[in-house]
């Protein structure tokens, strides 16, 4: 063979002409296998005398203790990963070509208020590499005119003609739905029907409802749960027979996972749910196969990036299990799950690292195997998304499938002895969880009985207090906090979203006077569709009639908020003893620290102070840096006014220094070897001279000097054992801020 040469120019002869070759002559001996016992004598010497458990063993949320090491040894009785993807084990994928047959669906949830606005938006984004049709929409679409219209936080549907407005020019045959539909899709699956009809095309994708997440979304609802399974039953009995390739049910995750849950409990509870409804299912004779062909899971992607790969992983073993266990065929065991990247860990300042956790949560999604894949905006958390934040969620997914070439390997963590093991571990405690719920009557029950919300508080209570000390550390709210930063809502923006909001307001109360009037609605079709809806006995046939009607009541010109008031009429939640729950509120991990900053920033902007904390810095640089950083970094959490200097050199230069600045709160900031010289004297003066003047000490100091110093006037220590969030909140009390 001749030499080549590459792109490059580097000379590739020697590769071409002898490749059989290659690593033959290589001499291994001189690295013989070390035994797990070896290298843990090694990290113990390494350690200096720390404790080997305690430093190299991790506690997880989930209650599983990550190991510093994995070896075959960990997954020699495991069988799965001795599989192939698309085989029964379907852990590894329910398909054999992965994602170059079927890439996972691009999608990203359009938040426009408007269907003229939505329809732009759409146009806009399908062109630019979205593959599905996301919709997010609001209160009163999803749950009838009981609904609050005060915030509109979403895209609102009232007619069929806003369905032709919102898909003027979108090819639904080639796209997609992916649609959270609230506790019931009757509604806005009949108006889709209509529309479909209309239009002569078929529709695929996801129109889901997930009663019991709303359920505990809500705390109530317009109708019991029986209700609620008859009308996705009555979903499922047309689209088997209309549209094959609709799902009808979305069972999310993200009810529990911005609650706080571990990602045990998200993978439990959302699979008990499953449980549940599969049961309800049966009882309306629908079996498992047919269920599993409308049904998708969505789930949401934390920070955690291994434990993320493992959940999507654990998820679909479960579910397999579940459908085996109600005697569903090979088809039925295959999940199909949609993930999302977490709303629970974004944060509202420094907003711009939150492009970063996206990446890392979506690159977990798609190395676990998702179907589908929703990356939301770096800004959710502070406004309503501009074209930039979407082009940018939007490319992160192209990039990871045309750029870093994500498409090609067949579940690339299949093999990992740390990730297999993570995998197995995680769906045993998830099946564990389920068991115990079955064992105490089953999910509703725990709902009813709150013992799923208290599990889940009580993570959310875990994960704020290590937050608050900062054991976890969130960059750019507890930790590395960007003082400089400026708020990315401008008073422009705010501006166009009270204008929008006063459009929809406007446009809603046109087509009440409209309907009323009679100029829109064919009175004698109405009334024949409506009284068909009103009649229970209607809504307990089997072949999908119901949906039928709503689609004559939608082409009559009814509004959905209409229809949905008389599938509710007769029901009220409030008199139910069972039909009423505590909710499981969503929060955002930050949330707390977030409040704590915003009042130093509101009492800046109103009285023009702040906190001020001068750094008692003695003796040279070398000697205070350390903690004088750690003391900066650690007060501008709460972006407090922070005084720096090069260090004094008598406590009398120090002192006089403190007085003159007029600080709030003065930190000691040296060494443990000059503490117990300096500390008493230094506190003494600053006490005696500025007696409300909070005085601190940089370290935790030792138990036999610690009595000294607080006799001296030290108020408290900052370390890294500091409650960092009690401590800044004390100081602001001191400042009545609060």
């Amino acid at each position: 063979m001749k030499e080549q040469n590459g792109d490059s120019g580097h000379d590739c002869a020697s590769v071409c002409d002898a490749p059989s070759q290659v690593g033959a002559d290589f001499d291994f001996g001189g690295f013989p296998p070390a035994s797990y016992e070896v290298w843990k004598a090694a990290a113990v010497a390494a350690l200096k005398g720390a404790s080997f458990e305690k430093s190299m063993f991790t506690q997880t949320y989930e209650g599983i203790q990550l190991e510093p090491l994995y070896t075959a040894e960990h997954t020699e009785n495991l069988t799965f990963p001795k599989t192939y993807p698309g085989s029964d084990a379907t852990l590894r994928g329910s398909s054999a070509s992965g994602y170059l047959s079927r890439p996972w669906e691009t999608t990203q949830p359009c938040n426009a208020l408007s269907p003229s606005e939505a329809n732009r938006q759409l146009l806009d984004e399908l062109e630019k590499g979205l593959t599905t049709v996301g919709l997010r929409l609001d209160e009163r679409t999803l749950y009838g005119s009981s609904a609050s219209t005060k915030n509109a936080d979403g895209l609102s549907l009232s007619l069929l003609e806003d369905l032709e407005v919102l898909f003027e020019g979108v090819d639904l045959e080639r796209y997609g739905l992916h649609v959270y539909a609230g506790p019931s899709a009757v509604s806005l699956l009949g108006y889709l029907a209509a529309f479909a009809q209309k239009r002569g095309s078929r529709l695929h994708g996801c129109v889901g409802a997930d009663p019991i997440g709303a359920w505990l979304e809500k705390g109530k609802l317009f109708c019991d749960r029986d209700e609620l399974f008859d009308e996705m039953a009555h979903t499922i009995y047309w689209t088997e027979n209309h549209m094959p390739n609709m799902r009808t049910a979305l069972l999310r995750g993200d009810v529990y996972h911005n609650g706080g849950a571990s990602a045990v409990q998200e993978v439990g509870y959302v699979m008990a749910a499953a449980i549940e409804t599969t049961r309800a299912l049966r009882v309306r004779h629908l079996d498992v196969g047919v269920f599993a062909r409308h049904l998708r899971f969505e789930f949401s992607l934390g920070s955690n990036f291994f434990m993320e790969i493992a959940k999507i992983r654990a998820a679909r073993l479960i579910w397999s299990q579940i459908a085996e266990a109600f005697g569903g065929d090979r088809d039925s065991k295959k999940a199909e799950i949609f993930g999302r990247t977490s709303f629970f860990t974004k944060t509202v300042y420094d907003p711009y690292v939150n492009l970063l956790r996206n990446t890392t949560e979506a690159f977990s999604g798609v190395l676990g195997g998702v179907d589908g894949l929703t990356v939301g905006c770096f800004d959710e958390a502070i406004r309503p998304s501009d074209e930039f934040s979407r082009r940018v969620s939007r490319n992160l997914q192209n990039m990871l499938k045309e750029e870093f070439f994500l498409l090609q390997p067949l579940d690339p963590a299949g093999g990992s002895w740390y990730l297999e093991t993570l995998t197995d571990t995680l769906a045993r405690k998830s099946w564990e969880l389920i068991q115990k719920i079955e064992g105490e009557g089953g999910l509703l029950q725990a709902l009813r009985e709150g013992t799923v919300q208290a599990m889940v508080e009580g993570t959310l209570a875990q994960r704020f207090k290590k937050l608050a000390s900062r054991s976890d550390r969130a960059v750019g709210t507890n930790m590395y906090p960007n003082t400089g930063e400026r708020s990315l809502i401008s008073e422009a923006e705010t501006k166009s979203m009270l204008s929008q909001l006063s459009q929809l307001s406007q446009r809603r109360e046109e087509r009440e006077k409209c309907r009323g009037k009679g100029n829109k609605i064919d009175k004698e079709a109405a009334k024949l569709a409506l009284d068909g809806l009103v009649s229970q006995s209607e809504k307990n046939l089997q072949g999908g009639e119901l949906i039928e009607r709503v689609a004559a009541a939608a082409k009559a010109g009814v509004a959905i908020e209409e229809v949905r008031a008389l599938l509710d009429e007769g029901n009220d939640p409030d008199n139910d003893p069972d039909g009423v729950i505590s909710p499981i509120t969503p929060h955002r991990w930050t949330e707390q620290y977030e409040i704590m900053r915003g009042r130093t920033e509101d009492f800046k902007a109103r009285t023009g102070g702040n906190v001020r904390i001068f750094l008692a810095n003695m003796g040279p640089i070398p000697q205070h840096k350390a903690r004088a950083d750690f003391v900066t970094s650690f007060m501008e959490v709460a972006n407090f006014e922070v005084l720096k200097n090069d260090g004094f050199p008598t406590v009398e230069a120090c002192a006089a220094a403190v007085i003159e600045s007029g600080a709030d709160v003065a930190v000691i900031c040296s060494t443990d070897a000059t503490y117990p010289e300096l500390v008493p004297p230094l506190a003494r003066r600053l006490k005696e001279r500025r007696p409300s003047m909070k005085v601190l000490l940089a370290g935790a100091p030792a138990e036999e000097f610690k009595t000294a110093y607080i006799e001296a006037g030290v108020d408290d220590f900052v370390s890294v054992r500091s409650n960092c969030l009690t401590t800044l909140s004390d100081l602001q009390k001191t400042k009545e801020m609060l």
